[in-house]
């Protein structure tokens, strides 16, 4: 177990750790995305310990967490996105202990429903993983709204498009008022756009609710999202 010192909070995210996460004929390779994850929760893992004021071991759970997913997925390659995806839901949900990874497993299970009936993961369709991931299960917004709103967090990786204005009859306004409420929070903060943006998306979950978690959350999302827009470079 890693030594709990003092340093730096600010999530690393390990150089090139997207480049393994394409898979055939262009669709995601769910183990090498799930991989990116753990190796940027792996670079931050002591800071995470540090994080959570409560048992100092969130890293250490995180990162066997998603440790166990990228084994699971490279398990069932041969299975579609949502068979996947299922399967690690009802792995985590038997076989880890954590608070955190009871609200991943709820996500999981979530974004199999979403990804039911197709084939594969690709650019135009991973945002809502991300989604579904870091709002813990809670309800996403659907069809162009959502798109809109993940769009611009991927933009913001690769420097090629601004947020866009959310238009959709489907999304509550509620929450999308939270949401936004959460990004201004955030970058009053002095959170860039990317990270500002991932805070909103986790604002009305159970990520949202503790800042250890929240943290964690902005390390996986800001590796998926660049590990998605990779995807986009192939």
């Amino acid at each position: 177990m890693p030594q709990n010192t003092r340093g730096t909070r600010r999530a690393r995210t390990p150089s090139g750790g997207g480049a393994g996460a394409a898979g055939p004929k262009g669709g995601a390779d769910l183990s090498a995305l799930f991989g990116v994850a753990a190796k940027a929760l792996a670079a931050n893992q002591q800071s995470l310990n540090q994080a959570d004021t409560y048992n100092g071991n969130h890293g250490d759970n995180m990162v066997q967490m998603f440790n166990m997913l990228t084994q699971v997925m490279g398990e069932q390659k041969g299975a579609s996105p949502s068979q996947q995806l299922n399967h690690a839901s009802q792995y985590l949900q038997q076989h880890a202990t954590s608070g955190s990874s009871q609200v991943y497993a709820q996500g999981l299970a979530q974004a199999a429903q979403q990804f039911k009936g197709q084939k594969s993961i690709n650019q135009d369709n991973a945002m809502m993983l991300v989604q579904s991931l870091l709002g813990g299960g809670q309800p996403a917004p659907q069809q162009s709204g959502g798109a809109d709103l993940l769009g611009s967090l991927l933009g913001a990786v690769t420097q090629s498009q601004q947020p866009q204005q959310q238009q959709n009859d489907g999304i509550d306004m509620g929450d999308l008022l939270n949401a936004g409420m959460a990004f201004m929070n955030a970058k009053n903060q002095g959170q860039d756009n990317l990270q500002a943006g991932l805070s909103a998306l986790m604002a009305a979950g159970p990520l949202g609710q503790s800042p250890h978690r929240q943290q964690s959350g902005q390390v996986v999302g800001n590796a998926l999202l660049q590990a998605i827009s990779m995807m986009g470079q192939k």
